[in-house]
């Protein structure tokens, strides 16, 4: 694989890229095998495949002195003390994986005092990885060649391609979506959804959940702001990182950021 044309980039960035490639490379021989699903005690599932993932990252990001906070570890909240942390989702989107729609990726950031310096989303079924560095650029690895990416420059919302969960879209978040006028409306699994803003596929993902959790976000988060949009909570506060409290208690909002502040000013006349 050839090296991502960053000339500043920090040791990190190819220690994270090297654990979601091979994250990804052990969930896919998982994917077309016979594997074992649980259910944890947030009634979500989990498969052999989520377990060896992590195992392998934490193995690879151990070769640093950073703490990891993964969804699947318990949180000993050793971390809070610390500037810098790995946050990981070794598979996000485990529905996705067992409903076999290939929509299912591997999520790995590093923070600094509560900000992401770092992206990179696995997207193993299409050998692509989203891959970002603070103050670099977003990049974009696919049919074995990096290539820069950005946000579109559509500013108006009725013509914006818009992004939903497919397994977890709720009535409320529909209703919004129609009350914005927008007409093309897409469910995908996983963080592919920013992967498709970040590269210009798409132009806003709106979820009002209080169940989306830091590593659903972290390494989207670095991959969109420096791809040029936006990433907030519906209510327009910034989001933040190493918090003791795990969770976006007022959803997100992933946009290319022309349109972002008219979806939250909607958003808050009907809170």
């Amino acid at each position: 694989m050839q090296d991502i044309p960053i000339s500043n980039k920090i040791p990190e960035l190819d220690i994270a890229i090297k654990a979601a490639k091979e994250a990804g490379d052990a969930i896919l021989e998982i994917y077309h095998e016979n594997y074992k699903t649980s259910i944890k005690n947030d009634d979500s599932p989990i498969t052999d495949a989520d377990l060896k993932s992590n195992v392998i990252i934490k193995k690879i990001l151990s070769q640093t002195e950073h703490k990891i906070l993964s969804e699947e570890d318990k949180d000993d909240l050793d971390r809070l003390s610390k500037e810098m942390l790995w946050i990981v989702d070794p598979l996000d989107g485990t529905s996705d994986f067992i409903d076999k729609t290939g929509e299912f990726t591997v999520m790995i950031s590093l923070i600094k005092n509560k900000k992401p310096i770092l992206g990179v989303i696995g997207w193993p079924t299409e050998k692509t990885l989203f891959v970002a560095q603070k103050g670099s650029g977003a990049f974009r690895y696919s049919n074995q060649e990096w290539r820069k990416i950005s946000v579109t420059q559509i500013s108006e919302i009725t013509k914006c391609r818009t992004i939903g969960s497919r397994h977890h879209l709720s009535e409320k978040e529909k209703s919004f979506i129609k009350k914005l006028g927008i007409k093309d409306f897409t469910s995908i699994g996983s963080s592919l959804k920013v992967g498709m803003i970040s590269s210009g596929e798409a132009e806003a993902y709106i979820t009002t959940t209080n169940k989306m959790k830091e590593w659903d976000s972290a390494a989207s988060y670095c991959i969109i702001s420096e791809a040029g949009g936006k990433m907030t909570d519906m209510l327009g506060n910034d989001l933040t990182y190493n918090n003791e409290d795990v969770y976006h208690q007022n959803g997100i909002l992933a946009t290319n950021g022309l349109i972002h502040d008219k979806i939250i000013e909607e958003f808050k006349k009907l809170e």
